[in-house]
């Protein structure tokens, strides 16, 4: 049986597919640029960052973190296309972390610990020593994933790179590097 959150999905993406005339579009995106931002639920990465369906990549994980976005920005980068990041704890190429963010509030230790007490210790074996890559300031986050990308080789250096925090309680952003 379907939850209310299942019905949902399946009746708005109905109403999203009767109106839907952009099966056009090219697989690599037309400005070739890609935005790493955070999965938080307060972020509308289009709205926030004027991105029209098409434009760019945008890859989203928890807290923004370029090491765990790799994949997808070689993926981007190497095979369709990109030639511009940004990364905002909450942007990548570009990158952007935001404020407020859950992977300021907790350590390694606290994850591995909620996982043993609510998943128990099979779970907390399976992940080993998973860094869950939570980071304790902002700002200094935004410039390591920066810095990160700018030193991978994974990463052409002719690629700009820039890192933003978005505000969530204004919806501005702010460029850190």
């Amino acid at each position: 049986m379907a939850t209310e959150i299942q019905k949902n999905l399946a009746e708005k993406n109905a109403e999203y597919a009767q109106k839907f005339d952009q099966g056009h579009l090219a697989l690599p995106p037309a400005k070739k640029y890609l935005v790493l931002t955070c999965m938080d639920a307060r972020i509308d990465p289009a709205a926030a960052f004027g991105i029209s369906l098409g434009d760019a990549h945008v890859i989203r994980n928890a807290g923004a973190s370029a090491r765990d976005a790799q994949r997808s920005i070689v993926i981007s980068e190497q095979l369709l296309g990109t030639r511009e990041s940004e990364l905002h704890r909450d942007f990548a190429r570009v990158s952007s972390r935001h404020t407020g963010c859950g992977m300021l509030t907790f350590t390694n230790d606290d994850a591995h610990a909620i996982v043993k007490k609510n998943l128990g210790p099979a779970a907390l074996a399976e992940l080993g020593a998973l860094d869950f890559l939570p980071f304790p300031e902002l700002d200094k986050a935004v410039k390591d994933d920066v810095e990160f990308l700018k030193v991978s080789t994974t990463i052409p250096d002719d690629v700009p790179i820039t890192g933003w925090v978005y505000e969530v309680e204004t919806g501005k952003v702010r460029q850190v590097v």
